[in-house]
């Protein structure tokens, strides 16, 4: 049987991407995605990941993830909790009190823990400054195994910064659940400068490879991140994905 350490890595494979789009162009140089759904399926070995978005009062589309989710009957290898819970529903972030996140937490998502799913924490809205995720974690009964994080930063320095406070913070291994080139020093403004987006994405993808205690990452295709950074441009690969494919496909 496999260790809990060993099965950390889906497949084996750190690389992955957040959102199925650009799925037929990666799907071999990855180990797992997610759509940010409880039922994300593609053909393909890559492992998908199920989510519980939220807890169904930020609109109709986070209401039918709930109850989706709730129809879950075999535990899968892995199941990734709360969308940015931190910050307020709408832009795509959840927006849940710690209590509801407990509440949901314990009745959905740790009986999966229970019966061998691998559980990871729900992902702040507010990176290195985040408080909700403390909160939350002196409140459940049952821990998680692997935190996950979001990164939007345009500097390998803010890229470090996050990871270590999560490492300092909660002493357990990550999931790099969403990155994306972002200047957020004075809000929230994606890359627009390919060779930018490029020089980054060259300088993530290998600290991510090799960090200790980095098991997985994911290239985010996420809501509000310009025209220059998804993975897709039109009905192929833009310019940005195909450097995150060459970056990846030298691991795998």
């Amino acid at each position: 049987m496999k260790t809990l350490k060993s099965r950390l890595t889906p497949n084996g494979i750190k690389a992955g991407i957040a959102g199925g789009d650009a799925y037929p162009y990666v799907k071999d140089h990855i180990g797992w995605w997610y759509d940010w759904s409880p039922n994300p399926s593609k053909p393909g070995k890559p492992i998908g990941v199920p989510m519980l978005w939220g807890d169904g009062h930020a609109d109709a589309t986070d209401a039918a993830r709930l109850a989706a989710f709730k129809k879950i009957s075999t535990p899968p290898p892995y199941v990734l909790a709360y969308e940015e819970p931190d910050c307020p529903p709408g832009s795509g972030s959840a927006g849940m009190s710690v209590s509801s996140g407990v509440a949901h937490w314990e009745s959905l998502i740790a009986p999966l823990g229970d019966k061998g799913s691998v559980l990871v924490s729900p992902s702040m809205c507010k990176q290195a400054d985040e408080t909700w995720l403390a909160q939350f974690k002196a409140k459940i009964s049952t821990e998680w195994d692997v935190t996950a994080i979001h990164i939007n930063k345009n500097n390998l320095a803010g890229v470090r910064k996050d990871i270590e406070h999560y490492w300092n913070t909660y002493k357990k291994p990550i999931w790099v659940t969403e990155f994306a080139c972002v200047n957020d020093k004075n809000g929230f403004v994606p890359c627009t400068d390919q060779d930018e987006i490029n020089d980054y994405i060259n300088a993530i993808v290998p600290y991510l490879q090799s960090h200790e205690h980095v098991y997985a990452f994911a290239y985010s295709n996420g809501l509000g991140l310009g025209n220059v950074w998804p993975l897709m441009h039109g009905g192929s690969l833009s310019e940005s994905g195909k450097t995150y494919l060459t970056a990846i496909s030298k691991y795998h």
